[in-house]
């Protein structure tokens, strides 16, 4: 029709192929959805006399995807080339453009390091979803703080990786939320079937390589390829999103293990730190860590502090407020079990070098210079503890007191 009012071939442009396979692959009708958009792009791009060209965009490399089985003359530009990379994102240089037309300048080292980090040639790339939009919230508030504006629609890979990764796996995303690189093959022809191999090497294998295709891995700075790759996550949004991932699947291992979760907020609503101790240690061994290498104090204590709360959310009849105001300060967690008049003001302190006696006792220096368990006074909590929590890797250490007497060491 294009071609009879205007009298010239057309030109399709076809953006995100892969997200309809990605779906069906999801929700199990994945051969169906192959069957139809083969036939419904083989009619367009292969027939189609009227065709001047195509540019087809997607996560997914097109060469191995059955979809395009006998279409021909592609040619392929991903990421990892360099003739189109500065093209796949905004620079660094149109970061510092646009910031200066909206008077943002002051914002480029958030925005750096939570939207840039992106290595795709020989550039260094933004999202620039993430820019875009958290340069829209700034001009209606300076202060607002960056967030995560971007989600893949692979997220659920992360979450397939985690219940069922090898320990060897475990292993390499320790690694990477630690700020580390680890050393992957990427395949860059593969399809969603790909991804259901029995051997867990392999699928695992295929896995990365989607973690990379989709934007949660990049090439780390200064890889020029071979047969495995430096990769690393990119920047802040995306370890704030594997650290969700791994929380969300972490809480709802809790939950199945009901005696076991019992137990420990019994040992919470009683002060007994040794039960809290032997049953957080428990629950951190078959999960992910955070290693005493790059990433910063407050971001492993976040990560332990969001652990720690999955735990405690889990019985709808407490009250629970994190980083709460109260007293001088902002308290990690205060928990509240309004039926018996128990409160708990509960502060987390990441151990370094397992300095956990230190950690635990600036904690508690904390709770009680910042006066934080005001708060509950004011709710009337009869019953009070105070939790100072220390982590290192997979490991802890609980001191509890009861308002107003120190209990000793567990």
């Amino acid at each position: 029709m294009l071609y009879k009012h205007f009298g010239q071939k057309a030109i399709i442009l076809i953006d995100e192929y892969d997200v309809p396979l990605d779906k069906a692959y999801q929700n199990g009708y994945y051969r169906d959805m192959v069957s139809h958009i083969k036939n419904f792009f083989g009619i367009a791009l292969k027939s189609n006399e009227y065709l001047q060209a195509a540019v087809i965009t997607g996560c997914l490399r097109i060469a191995k995807e059955s979809i395009f089985t006998g279409l021909n003359n592609f040619k392929v530009n991903t990421i990892a080339d360099i003739k189109f990379a500065r093209y796949f994102g905004f620079t660094d240089d149109e970061v510092k453009d646009l910031l200066k037309y909206y008077e943002l300048d002051e914002a480029y080292a958030l925005i750096k390091e939570w939207y840039d980090g992106y290595h795709f040639g020989k550039q260094d790339i933004y999202c620039p979803w993430d820019v875009i939009n958290y340069c829209d919230k700034l001009l209606a508030d300076r202060k607002h703080r960056p967030e995560a504006f971007w989600a893949n629609s692979s997220n659920y890979i992360i979450q397939d990786i985690l219940s069922q990764a090898s320990e060897t796996a475990k292993g390499q995303i320790e690694l990477l939320i630690s700020g580390e690189a680890i050393e992957q093959r990427i395949i860059p022809e593969l399809t969603y079937t790909d991804l259901d191999n029995e051997d867990i090497v392999v699928r695992e294998t295929y896995l990365w390589s989607v973690l990379y295709a989709a934007g949660y891995l990049t090439m780390a700075a200064g890889e020029t390829g071979g047969d495995l790759h430096r990769l690393v996550i990119p920047n802040k949004e995306v370890l704030q999103i594997y650290r969700d991932k791994i929380q969300s699947w972490y809480n709802v291992n809790v939950r199945r293990d009901v005696p076991k979760w019992q137990a420990f907020c019994k040992a919470v609503r009683t002060g007994d730190a040794s039960k809290i101790q032997e049953l957080f240690d428990s629950y951190m061994s078959r999960t992910i860590s955070i290693r005493d290498t790059f990433v910063k104090k407050e971001m492993k204590e976040n990560f332990y502090h969001g652990m720690l709360l999955g735990i405690l959310q889990c019985d709808s009849g407490w009250v629970i407020k994190s980083n709460q105001e109260s007293g001088l300060g902002y308290c990690d967690i205060l928990l509240m079990v309004p039926g018996d008049r128990i409160g708990c003001a509960i502060e987390l302190k990441y151990a370094r070098d397992g300095a956990f006696d230190a950690a635990c006792n600036e904690a508690l220096r904390q709770i009680v210079d910042k006066k934080y368990v005001d708060y509950l006074q004011q709710e009337c909590m009869e019953t009070i503890y105070t939790y100072a929590v220390a982590c290192y890797k997979k490991s802890c250490r609980v001191v509890c007191s009861s308002y107003g007497a120190q209990s000793n060491f567990f």
